[in-house]
């Protein structure tokens, strides 16, 4: 991905320095959407500690494994976004809009009935990563995210380990930053 190209929806941001701490620390990021008022992505790897509420419970029969709910990030805590693959890529279906390949955003007010069999996967994260204007492409700039296009199995595979698998596969001078060791202070 070239460094000087605009951040797009479907790109996926995998932070840098690790063991500093903080919300993103370790993080992998999908982007959904980026335009001149800001930029907005979920995280992929982090499990919420809450139990499955009431408004979402008719999608736990759908929902790809580990079946819970995952934490999207810190900005709009309240709010709900379901990814989900298509099961035939020839098809859109209704409440359906894609980011990338067969991968979208599917409508949490579709009805359950039009679920059912259209998706081979699907997850839903609570709260946002939020950038305001500018903010995401300074971060990239000051080199806190590797960007490469996002993959499925990045979005509905295990969540675990998921920072060093992101890394091992773009390669390079990114992909070996996952080799950084848990205790550095050891080395």
């Amino acid at each position: 991905m070239r460094s000087g190209s605009p951040p797009a929806a479907g790109q996926v941001l995998i932070a840098t320095e690790p063991g500093k701490g903080g919300y993103f620390d370790r993080s992998v990021v999908l982007l959904l959407d980026h335009n001149d008022s800001g930029s907005l992505g979920v995280c992929l790897h982090k499990v919420a500690e809450v139990e499955m509420v009431e408004p979402l419970a008719h999608f736990t029969q759908h929902l790809s494994p580990p079946v819970t709910l995952f934490e999207g990030g810190p900005v709009s805590q309240q709010a709900a976004v379901s990814l989900a693959k298509v099961a035939n890529p020839w098809e859109e279906p209704p409440g359906w809009r894609r980011i990338f390949d067969d991968v979208g955003i599917l409508d949490l007010e579709t009805p359950i009935e039009l679920v059912a069999g259209a998706f081979s996967h699907l997850r839903i994260f609570v709260g946002l990563a939020g950038w305001d204007a500018g903010q995401l492409e300074n971060e990239l700039i000051r080199g806190s995210w590797f960007r490469a296009p996002a993959r499925v199995e990045e979005i509905f595979g295990t969540p675990e380990d998921l920072w060093r698998r992101s890394l091992r596969r773009i390669g390079g001078a990114s992909g070996r930053w996952s080799t950084w060791t848990e205790t550095p202070e050891l080395n």
